[in-house]
């Protein structure tokens, strides 16, 4: 047998195989032919010409491979392409193809000699027809409609010029030109002989066909494929013909049997393949199916017969095929049919490209569909009005409003957030400015918290996360002025609270009104990265803040990143170059006014940015101006504006250096003396608007004069002010439609007449060159003094008479009891000053007292006794913040990242700021009363009513039950309620002395006392001070300590040992006694806090200048910020805590110094004394601290330092304290799994504990019990862990017992222990000896209930835990030590009377018998003989 070659052969091996082959005479794979060059000439070539010895050289060799086809197959299988003039063309096999192209190329002489010209004698002629028009009327598209031609009559489609001539021949009734166009000449099928029609199936029973009309001729499956015959068709044919005769043959019946039989023999797959081969062939002959013209099969059939009988002939396959594609077109534009009836405008069929309608195109002209009316409850996406009003999902508003669009869900109307956000960066004007606009609304809506019932989540906080401050900052630098001021309108509406500005003006004349907390956010600290790094590496905080970019900045702080983001500058080229609108400019102003009340430091930045102080001044507040001829200007530069003022009187209210230069270099003096030297009337401004801007000015002198600042001008401006008060009743007259205006008027009139008289009382002080308590020099007196002011009392006076009648009048009654609190603010500044006058003998004490007198009986006492102050009285209560905290109205929608004020739907809704609420009256008329019963004590008696009376001990009650947030939202309102609350204090500490009423409450008031201590905000440092001072430690407000409360709580423990003989439950011991001593020694323990609170000194006495208005020493209006209260919750233990910050080790084991500071001893021991009496009789006031936190601070004892706990004192409170903690109220309180406030967990606490324990315990039963108590069952087991595990060293030494622990043992044992690693090391412990009874008994008893509570256990376990269950008793049985075996399975029940602390079985109950013998087998389970010993 031959071989191939190989690939690895040489040329010799090669030549050998070739002269092996020729040798075999073998037939070749390949035969070499020659085809003739037609190109060449050449004809024939094959076999013959090579035997005839042709030149090799002039031939081309061709290689032919046996059973390879000449032309490679089609990849794809199409029919193949014929040529439409091949069927005209006769053609013989033998011709040659030379030849007949010689015989066809004719030369062009033959063609020019054959001209033969054609007779038109018969063909008619058409002359054009004769108008009056120069040239032919030129054909119109829209006159082309009336015009049309039939489709038939015109021969086809024909273009616009075909069809005139052919409706022009119409009309004339000549015969139509048989022309047709290049398609159709293209498709028009040439004569030939018509196949034999194509029989159409018809569905009908098979028994009632006829074979030889059958509609299917062959078969669909079967093709003939593979057939030794030569007419493979015909016998496919006579198959198919005999199936159908052998159906036609049977009944229906054995038809549908079959069938039933051939479907259950034949794969299912096979069946659907059948299937799809007849709806394939169903489809591609879909004429067959419906005629073209939509008539029924049969009738399709009838048709046919007729066409076969000559009644018409049979059309072409391809005109057949022309009219299919028509019908399908005809079928597609249905749709556009529908949709062009359905649209408002109906396209016309001269319109351009609208011969063929695009319904995806379409149908945005038609209606809208309603919306949807969903039952879901799931949420749907918001949409929002132009004004800003929510859209409900089912509310189908009319198109022409503008609200539906092409975006998502087109059938609702409006715009959502994200919709909005794409509009604002449109190229078109209108779009952007529309868009800013409506978001400008929606944030307006938003703050005042009219979303919040209808919509989940914040929207504020929603667009401060897409970055609406980037957007908007961008928008305002947009060229064209209207998105500009759109832009202004929205930024405004985030960053101003129109209803915040307008409570805060209306307290401004309240108690301390005038100042306000920073409208900033809680600085969060960040991350320390420069932990470990020396001091002089680490960042500063100014540097930190350059390195955070303006998106982290702006999203802690928006005010801060506008800032950073050049706002100031821009908003000046506004005012300065734009000149913009009055709406525009009056929101750019508010801007800048919200700006200003962020910080002292945005404030400063407002005052440095260049120019734009100079343009509001010379701008909005001129010194002189024109009057405008129409009633609202066009423009507002050049006339004084309110809004400039106030944005003045805020950065003044920053501190007293920018408020010096408002006045000295900006220009404010003169300004305040244009606007009020003059007459009202004077001012040639609107009524309205110039008692804003009076008012505004007022409100500017009283922040400069409450520096002691602008002072100078109340004596040059004394008549003007003398004439404004005179004026103050006819102002207030009720028919004035400007009575509300008026009235602010006032209200800022009297508080700047406060504020100078405060700064006059001053004078004589710094006249005398007193030392400041700072240490510094005193600042220069102002040059008001006590002598300016001293005339001011007498008319204000009947001024105060006259309102206090008026209360009677219902007409002057809501006018009186807005004015009567600034009144009696103003005289309780005089007072307050005049009592520092005696001391310098400018006034007469006795003269003083008499007033005063007076003072009580012709006005205080009536206003006092009035039934429309005690009908405010009666709603202190119901108009509390403190108390309604929790269940008041739900706040706006506030960001973080821009504070606001709860301020919102203020009017709708009991409060301070109510226009019926008594708080506004009834601090300033406890405040007027503190300060004339501090001079003349012989007035107390007279108000003491106020203080027993049941609307305010109610009042009371609720405030020392009440826990109330502290938040931005709410603190500038706690804090006016703070004043009232201790006022009212302040009165009770000078009337329980000597009112028997008072003393009656006074434990109701300490415990007010101690609740609002922890209350008081940043500012209020001196109110804590007071406090501390007075109240908190007097023994007057602790009356149990002197009437008989030691002696009750001794009583007490001897009942409870009475008891204890019976019942398990913890003694007080010696806790009468310690509370006797603690009572006696509260002023030690006053001293003791009050020097722990040393560190706030100059905070007290920043906030003592404020609250008692010593004006020239106070350096700003702004309250410190708002990080938290003045003094922690939990203060009764910072001597105690302070001790352990100082010396104590976190991690145990020893302290870091060799002894504790001095007193540190005496400072622990009055710290728990006064533990121990808030614990017995105030514990009301400690609910605030967490049992845990209270556990955890009471540990720093133990922690502080190696013998503290060992001290007799310490021991005792110590001891006494952890019986108060132990009682089975607390221990079901109290829970060790949440952290203690400090600390990441209480684990790491008790951690430091066990190691403390283990070094310098010395068997201490005290720190026993505190290692004890942990231990509970009831708390996690981790703190067990390290005790039976990383500590078990401890075991040797905790040998407290039952009685001294005080807790039950069942708290220890239940339930069962599930811990198996748990129970592993308790019974570990238990048999190498590492806990005894003579250790430690509890933790015996423990160990024991555990171990024998699981392998008793009969619950159903994992086979991990029932086989540690067997092995752990098949150890107990064969256990060497008989005792420790009987305990573990006898053991019954903990008893803590028994002497080992728990009760066993006199022998195995039979239960624990017989699953002893399952486990043992039956030839071991005697152990139940076991007799207890």
């Amino acid at each position: 047998m031959l071989r191939r070659p190989k690939p690895g052969g040489s040329e010799e091996d090669l030549l050998r195989e070739q002269e092996e082959f020729i040798k075999s005479g073998a037939l070749s794979a390949a035969s070499v032919l020659r085809r003739p060059d037609k190109r060449r000439g050449e004809v024939g070539g094959g076999p013959e010409e090579e035997r005839n010895g042709c030149d090799p050289e002039s031939h081309k060799d061709v290689v032919t491979i046996e059973d390879l086809p000449e032309q490679l197959p089609s990849l794809t299988p199409v029919p193949p392409k014929k040529s439409r003039f091949k069927n005209n063309r006769v053609t013989f096999e033998d011709e040659d193809a030379g030849e007949r192209l010689d015989r066809h190329d004719t030369h062009i002489s033959a063609v020019l000699s054959k001209i033969i010209e054609r007779d038109t004698s018969s063909i008619p002629l058409s002359l054009p027809e004769f108008t009056g028009m120069a040239f032919p009327k030129a054909v119109h598209r829209s006159t082309n409609g009336s015009t049309q031609v039939p489709l038939t009559a015109a021969g086809g489609k024909k273009s616009i010029f075909a069809q005139q001539i052919a409706a022009q021949r119409l009309k004339e009734g000549k015969p139509q030109l048989h022309y047709a166009s290049r398609a159709t000449q293209k498709h028009k099928p040439m004569e030939q002989k018509l196949p034999p029609q194509r029989p159409m199936e018809i569905d009908m029973p098979y028994h009632t066909r006829n074979p030889a009309t059958s509609p299917q001729s062959s078969s669909r499956l079967v093709s003939g494929e593979g057939l030794g015959c030569a007419d493979s068709s015909e016998e496919t044919r006579r198959i198919h013909g005999e199936n159908q005769e052998r159906i036609l043959a049977m009944s229906q019946s054995e038809i549908l049997e079959e069938q039933e039989r051939l479907l259950s023999q034949l794969d299912p797959r096979l069946v659907e393949f059948v299937r799809s081969r007849r709806a394939q062939s169903a489809s591609a002959s879909p004429s067959s199916r419906e005629d073209p013209e939509g008539k029924s099969i049969k009738e399709s059939v009838q048709l046919s017969s007729a066409c076969n009988n000559g009644a018409a002939p049979f059309p072409n396959p391809k005109e057949v095929e022309m009219k299919e594609e028509e019908e399908e077109e005809k079928e597609m534009l249905c749709p556009s049919t529908t949709i062009e009836n359905n649209i408002p405008v109906k396209p016309q069929k001269e319109w351009v490209h609208m011969d063929k309608l695009e319904p995806e195109k379409l149908e945005w002209m038609g209606d809208m569909p309603a919306p949807r009316k969903t039952q879901t409850k799931q949420a749907m996406q918001a949409r929002f009005d132009f004004n800003g009003n929510l859209i409900p999902p089912t509310e189908d508003l009319p198109a022409h409003l503008g609200l539906h669009h092409h975006g998502e869900e087109p059938e609702r109307a409006g715009y959502s957030l994200q919709e909005l956000f794409l509009l604002s960066r449109s190229q078109l004007i209108q779009q952007r400015s529309l868009s800013l606009s409506t978001l400008g609304n929606i944030l307006a809506k938003a703050r005042a918290g009219d979303y919040h019932s209808t919509l989940t989540g914040s929207v504020l906080a929603t667009l401060l996360d897409a970055g609406l401050v980037f957007l908007l900052r961008f928008a305002l630098d947009d060229g064209v002025e209207g998105v500009m001021a759109a832009a202004v309108h929205a930024l405004r509406a985030l960053m101003v609270c129109t209803e915040d500005e307008e409570c805060l003006d209306l307290t401004f004349h309240w108690f301390h009104g005038h100042a306000a907390f920073p409208l900033m956010p809680s600085q969060e600290e960040d991350e320390d990265d420069d932990e470990g790094l020396d001091e002089t590496l680490k960042e500063t905080v100014k540097e930190r803040e350059e390195r955070k970019t303006d998106h982290d900045v702006a999203r802690q702080d928006v005010v801060k990143g506008l800032l950073r983001m050049k706002l100031l500058p821009r908003l000046r080229y506004v005012l300065e170059v734009v000149r913009p609108s009055p709406r525009v400019v009056q929101d750019i102003l508010e801007i800048l006014t919200r700006i200003a009340r962020h910080s002292s430091s945005s404030a400063t930045k407002v005052l440095d940015c260049p120019r734009l102080m100079e343009t509001v001044m010379s701008e909005f507040l001129p010194t002189s101006w024109t009057v405008s001829s129409i009633s609202l200007p066009q423009s507002v530069y050049g006339l004084p504006l309110a809004c400039a003022m106030k944005l003045l009187r805020v950065l003044a209210t920053s501190g007293r250096h920018a408020c010096a230069r408002l006045l000295n270099s900006v220009g404010v003096r003169e300004r305040l003396s244009r606007l009020l030297s003059a007459e009202p009337s004077e001012l040639l401004l609107e009524p309205h608007e110039t008692i804003r801007i009076t008012t505004e000015a007022y409100r500017m002198w009283a922040v400069a004069a409450g520096y002691g600042q602008a002072c100078d001008l109340y004596i040059e401006l004394y008549p003007a002010l003398l004439m404004a008060l005179q004026s103050v009743r006819r102002m207030l007259a009720p028919s004035d439609p400007l009575r509300l205006l008026q009235l602010q008027r006032v209200l800022a009139l009297l508080a700047l007449l406060t504020q100078v008289t405060h700064t006059a009382g001053c004078h004589q002080e710094l006249q005398a060159g007193m030392v400041s308590s700072l240490g510094d020099e005193c600042p220069p007196p102002p040059p008001v003094s006590w002598g300016h002011v001293i005339g001011l009392p007498a008319s204000l006076l009947g001024h105060l008479k006259s309102f206090t009648k008026g209360l009677d009048s219902p007409l002057l009654r809501q006018s009186s009891l807005s004015l009567l609190p600034a009144y009696l603010i103003y005289f309780e500044a005089f007072y307050h000053q005049i009592s520092k006058q005696v001391l310098f003998c400018l006034f007469q004490p006795v003269e003083v007292l008499h007033e005063l007198e007076e003072l009580t009986t012709e006005v205080l006492v009536p206003l006092l006794s009035h039934d429309v102050v005690q009908d405010l009285i009666k709603n202190l209560k119901s108009f509390s913040v403190v108390c309604n905290v929790l269940s008041s109205h739900t706040g706006p929608d506030i960001s973080p990242s821009l504070p606001g004020l709860a301020c919102p739907g203020w009017r709708d809704r009991p409060g301070l700021m109510s226009s019926s609420s008594p708080f506004p009256l009834l601090t300033s008329l406890t405040l007027l009363l503190e300060t004339i019963t501090g001079i003349h004590k012989g007035l107390t008696f007279k108000f003491t009513g106020l203080l027993a009376s049941e609307p305010v001990i109610g009042y009371m009650q609720s405030i020392s039950k009440a826990t109330p947030t502290l938040s931005h939202t709410w603190s500038w309102l706690l804090r006016h309620e703070h004043h009232l609350i201790y006022l009212l204090l302040r009165l009770a500490y000078r009337s329980v002395s000597i009112e028997p009423q008072v003393v009656k409450h006074a434990s109701l008031y300490h415990q007010v006392a101690l609740v609002l201590l922890p209350w008081l905000l940043p500012g209020s440092e001196h109110l804590a001070h007071d406090l501390l001072s007075t109240i908190i430690f007097s023994k007057d407000f602790i009356s149990e300590g002197y009437s008989g409360g030691p002696e009750v709580i001794e009583l007490g423990e001897l009942k409870l040992q009475e008891e204890r003989r019976h019942h398990t439950s913890p003694s007080l011991q010696t806790v009468g006694a310690l509370l006797r001593e603690a009572s006696a020694n509260l002023p030690s323990i006053r001293g003791c806090f009050l020097t722990h609170f040393a560190h706030l000194e100059s905070s007290v006495l920043v906030s003592q200048d404020a609250l008692l208005a010593r004006n020239p020493w106070i350096k700003s209006h702004l309250l410190p910020e708002l990080t938290g209260p003045t003094l922690p919750s939990d203060w009764p233990f910072l001597p105690l805590v302070s001790l352990y910050e100082k010396t104590g080790v976190s991690g145990g084991g020893g302290i870091s110094v060799e002894e504790l500071p001095q007193g540190a001893l005496l400072a622990v021991t009055q710290c728990l004394q006064w533990l121990v009496v808030l614990e017995v009789w105030r514990e009301e006031a400690l609910k605030v601290i967490p049992p845990v936190a209270k556990l955890a601070r009471l540990s720093c004892v133990f922690l502080c330092s190696s013998d503290l706990f060992l001290e007799r004192p310490v021991q005792k409170l110590t001891w006494a304290l952890f019986r108060l903690l132990s009682r089975p109220s607390k221990l079901e309180s109290l829970d060790l799994n949440i952290p203690p406030p400090g600390l990441a967990s209480f684990h790491d606490l008790y951690c430091a504990l066990l190691a403390q324990y283990e070094s310098v315990s010395f068997g201490d039963h005290l720190f026993g019990c505190w290692i004890l108590l942990p231990l509970q069952r009831k708390y996690n087991a981790t703190m067990r862990l390290a005790v039976f595990g990383e500590h078990v060293g401890i075991l040797r030494s905790l040998g407290v017992t039952p009685d001294q622990l005080g807790i039950p043992l069942e708290r220890f044992t239940s339930p069962p222990e599930d811990s198996l690693p748990l129970v592993r090391l308790y019974f570990r412990s238990l048999v190498t000896g590492s806990v005894k009874p003579s250790w430690s008994p509890i933790l015996y008893v423990v160990a024991l209930a555990h171990v024998n509570a699981f392998v008793f256990s009969q619950d159903a376990a994992a086979q991990e835990l029932e086989a540690a269950r067997h092995n752990m008793m098949r150890k107990i049985y064969y256990m060497t030590d008989e005792v420790l075996k009987k305990h573990l399975l006898l053991f019954r029940l903990p008893k803590q009377d028994c002497q080992l602390g728990f009760d066993m079985y006199n022998e195995l109950p039979s239960i624990r018998a017989k699953y002893l013998e399952t486990i043992m087998g039956p030839q071991k389970g005697g152990c139940g003989e076991v007799q207890e010993r």
